[in-house]
């Protein structure tokens, strides 16, 4: 039997799904529970059913308690050992294709998927590349759409560019505009940013390559292997998937299905059938 405060949480993700259309009963409970207590806390509201009609009336309220109840923690080439493992263990595969399909999920509001843009440009793949940058949450789309941030950022975002092993000064991709820093416009002509819930929707086209880092602990495992099912059937044969370094495909049903490139960095390739995956180093 569950207690009035579990009641509460139930009605108010019901109310959320019909009202908004977002499924948050597979997200894991402890963290969603956490979250929900500090919306509670913001709102001035002593129970949480009291917020239940301004969330299904009041829309601005809604999105701020969207804000609160999803992670929208990221910055430029964050886990600098990664991106140069996608340049020393990836990008050399992928440019033996004349075109390339990639998609970013969860990109908050957008560092990660500016990264692997500077990325692939160095690289020279840019020109022949379609990245997909998705989230549920629209508010965090518009900021990773318009490519500004804070200009005490860019120290951090240097020093991690350097160490993925950059090829240039990081300046060259940014001009700043007092407080703020506005990355070069040619880094989103191959970009698009698109609303994507991987709670609900569907495959997502033949990709490359798959980047989801950080985004499924949030979930119970039910909806983690409902997700990696999906990045499999999205993926072509022999694409990559990268995962956030707490996150594994080990209990998933398409566990079989990949062979590892960088267990540790948890990038991962669908496998080909005939052996010409890429091996583990690690």
């Amino acid at each position: 039997m569950m207690n009035n405060e579990e009641i509460e949480i139930k009605v108010l993700l019901d109310a959320i799904q019909l009202k908004y259309g977002y499924d948050f009963s597979q997200y894991a409970n402890a963290s969603l529970v956490r979250r929900i207590h500090k919306s509670l806390a913001d709102s001035g509201y002593k129970r949480i059913s009291e917020m239940i009609p301004q969330i299904i009336h009041d829309k601005e309220f809604f999105n701020t308690f969207l804000n609160n109840l999803t992670v929208n923690v990221t910055e430029m080439f964050r886990d600098p050992n990664f991106f140069r493992a996608i340049r020393q263990k990836v990008i050399p595969y992928l440019k033996t294709f004349p075109f390339i399909k990639v998609w970013s999920v969860g990109v908050a509001t957008g560092e990660e998927v500016y990264s692997l843009a500077i990325l692939l440009k160095e690289e020279g793949l840019y020109d022949k590349a379609l990245i997909y940058a998705t989230d549920f949450n629209d508010t965090v789309l518009e900021i990773a759409q318009k490519g500004i941030y804070p200009a005490q950022s860019v120290k951090t975002s240097t020093k991690n560019y350097q160490k993925s092993g950059g090829k240039h000064s990081f300046a060259t991709y940014y001009h700043a505009d007092y407080d703020s820093v506005i990355f070069d416009r040619t880094l989103k002509k191959n970009i698009v940013f698109a609303n994507h819930n991987l709670a609900t929707d569907g495959v997502f086209g033949e990709m490359n390559l798959i980047l989801c880092r950080n985004v499924l602990i949030y979930f119970n495992r039910e909806l983690q292997d409902r997700v990696l099912n999906l990045f499999h059937d999205s993926l072509r044969t022999n694409g990559f998937l990268c995962l956030g370094s707490r996150e594994t495909i080990d209990f998933s049903t398409v566990a079989g299905a990949f062979v590892p490139v960088k267990k540790r960095l948890r990038i991962f390739q669908k496998k080909m059938g005939q052996g010409q995956e890429i091996n583990d180093e690690d």
